[in-house]
């Protein structure tokens, strides 16, 4: 580990060390981070928990050879005690991220300017909102944040990378980091909200007429084949499931992007790791799955991630992926369904646009410049949009 030093003028001098993979943590000292485990004052977050980032190391999907190498901050108090931490990694491109950037990585190089390496602090193939800057319990969080945004910064000039992305944060770490020169990015996605809904009929009474027919009438033909529908978690997540539920997401993933990110042995490993924060919504028809989706439960959020099919049925996608996860997060009683990146066809299902959040330091003045400039006008998009969109959700008007 590399080290970087810094003080805290209220608790003495303090070490940030850097790590290329998880395992210069423990698994107890991770779980300690607010939002890691099911104890902190945070909602659990499955997608920062040690089970989850470790497996995308231990797997081979977010390694050195992927264009991922860990570069994980550890905020250390003088007798070594965990006070924060960053998962982050050095990368060599800009997959999987879900924040776009290239145009930013081709003005650049074409200015003379050298882009990459550059330095991204998110969960590696995972558009879902989160802690970033992450503390450790009964530590002073505003002072612990401050610490890793100025070690964020710290890092990316010793690294002599362009620039380091804080991606998918909450509106908290982003105002820290605000705070430390970094620039602001706004996004949109779509989530679902439970309102206290008692089923999905209950749902569909707080919708207008002529949009609950027309879910009522897409379920129905989602499931008019013969298809049926089930939830794997826990223990009915065999190895065979996941052979069938990898060809699904293989086939998909590679017509869609090309190369899928995530291997067979990811799936194998979080299953054995963390089985009961994991939702397996399958299709059935003729005895033999067709299509599935990969969700993790949260403490108080189903994140949708993955889809896949071997057989095309109408609407299918949208059963699997949206109507039963908002059947399953009232039935669990979560608050929120985060249903992924993008796709506006998610608000005729119930989802409302919410705005996400990253963060951004520029080494280089001029890009800096540009870039700031350019994402004033991108906010203003973000929220004129939001707001045509708010005024188009299915839900009824108050009079």
């Amino acid at each position: 580990m590399a080290d970087a030093g810094g003080e805290m003028a209220e608790d003495g001098e303090i070490t940030i060390r850097v790590a290329t993979d998880l395992k210069a943590f423990s698994a107890a000292e991770w779980s300690s981070l607010d939002g890691a485990s099911k104890s902190g004052s945070l909602p659990y977050n499955p997608f920062i928990s040690y089970a989850f980032l470790s497996t995308l190391e231990d797997s081979g999907c977010a390694t050195r050879k992927t264009g991922w190498l860990g570069q994980h901050l550890r905020l250390e108090a003088p007798d070594g005690t965990l006070l924060g931490a960053v998962a982050g990694y050095l990368k060599s491109h800009s997959q999987g991220e879900y924040v776009f950037d290239h145009g930013w990585a081709d003005a650049f190089e074409r200015a003379g300017g050298q882009y990459y390496p550059k330095l991204q602090i998110s969960v590696p193939f995972t558009p879902a909102t989160g802690p970033r800057l992450l503390v450790a319990g009964n530590y002073a969080p505003d002072t612990i944040q401050a610490a890793l945004g100025e070690g964020i910064k710290a890092l990316t000039d010793q690294l002599g990378a362009s620039s380091a992305h804080v991606t998918f944060a909450n509106e908290a770490d982003v105002a820290v980091l605000e705070s430390a020169g970094f620039l602001h990015r706004t996004d949109q996605q779509f989530h679902f909200f439970n309102e206290g809904y008692s089923s999905y009929s209950d749902f569909l009474d707080a919708l207008a007429s002529r949009k609950r027919k027309t879910l009522r009438k897409e379920r129905e033909s989602a499931l008019a084949s013969g298809i049926s529908i089930e939830w794997l978690t826990g223990r009915d997540l065999t190895e065979r499931v996941w052979d069938d539920f990898y060809a699904f997401y293989m086939d998909t993933g590679s017509r869609k992007w090309g190369r899928p990110y995530l291997n067979r042995l990811f799936f194998s490993l979080i299953s054995e790791r963390m089985p009961d924060d994991i939702l397996l919504v399958m299709a059935k028809r003729d005895g033999r799955y067709i299509a599935g989706a990969i969700n993790f439960i949260g403490g108080d959020t189903l994140f949708g991630r993955n889809w896949g099919c071997i057989e095309d049925h109408p609407f299918l996608h949208f059963e699997v992926c949206y109507h039963q996860a908002i059947d399953f997060a009232i039935n669990r009683k979560l608050r929120v369904v985060e249903a992924g990146a993008q796709g506006e066809h998610k608000l005729a299902r119930g989802y409302v646009p919410v705005t996400t959040h990253s963060a951004h330091y520029i080494a280089h003045p001029g890009l800096r410049k540009a870039v700031g400039d350019y994402l004033r006008r991108e906010r203003r998009d973000v929220e004129a949009m939001s707001d045509y969109l708010e005024e188009r959700t299915p839900f009824r008007k108050s009079e």
